[in-house]
């Protein structure tokens, strides 16, 4: 009986001392190794730059919540939420959505991406209809929603530039408590707080999310 248990017993043992395989790309977080290259320090966000890519934020009221990078006629926004510990918010957030597209008169499907299931949209707008790509990525203790409009909303090969940006975000989280779906706070880096002070007008940038509108700001290079 002794020896037959401990027989029994010995594979779920091995099971919980198997070793976590690292990723082998992001969107990162923070305390897990990533790849190096790059990044606008924007404090609970570390956004790749290429050289071609202009990056502008997003403000909800006085604080920055988002950032939108303008490369080859398309845009890319993120933005970074809190979520919880053992539960992933896509599912959820992707069914919101679909609703909001269709609530606005746009037309909405999921399909396979690079990223797991995202959402394909037709919203209508000025002069057309826009085409739309919703990304969402579960990370641990939070969730990354990236929005892809533009050219590279329909160019597979535009569309790989900016997915590679996805791939090396990093998102830091922090150890504060936080709601799930609430903003993870964005901070300028110090040259561009200095630019901004120096600057008198900044160019607006059109919102790519339909139901969250905010203003933005500032332009990096």
């Amino acid at each position: 009986m002794f020896n037959r248990r401990r027989r029994e017993e010995s594979p779920a043992v091995a099971e919980e001392t198997e070793p976590v395989q690292a990723r082998e790309s992001g969107p990162w977080d923070a305390g897990e190794p990533h790849s190096e290259r790059e990044r606008v320090d924007l404090g609970g966000m570390r956004l790749p730059v290429d050289p071609g890519f202009e990056v502008q934020l997003n403000l909800a009221g006085d604080h920055i919540v988002g950032a939108v990078i303008i490369f080859k006629e398309s845009a890319l926004q993120v933005h970074a939420f809190a979520a919880p510990k053992r539960n992933g918010i896509w599912e959820e957030v992707r069914g919101e959505l679909a609703e909001g597209v269709r609530s606005a008169d746009g037309t909405v499907e999921e399909q396979e991406g690079p990223f797991g299931v995202e959402l394909a949209a037709r919203i209508p707008a000025e002069g057309g209809v826009q085409p739309v790509r919703y990304i969402g990525v579960d990370g641990p203790r939070w969730f990354l929603r990236a929005v892809i409009s533009g050219r590279a909303a329909t160019d597979a090969e535009v569309a790989a530039t900016l997915e590679d940006v996805i791939r090396d975000i990093v998102v830091v989280r922090g150890d504060e408590p936080m709601a799930p779906k609430e903003a993870i706070e964005l901070r300028l880096p110090p040259e561009a707080r200095q630019a901004m002070e120096q600057q008198a007008d900044s160019r607006p940038v059109p919102d790519l999310n339909p139901f969250e509108r905010g203003p933005e700001i500032a332009e990096i290079r």
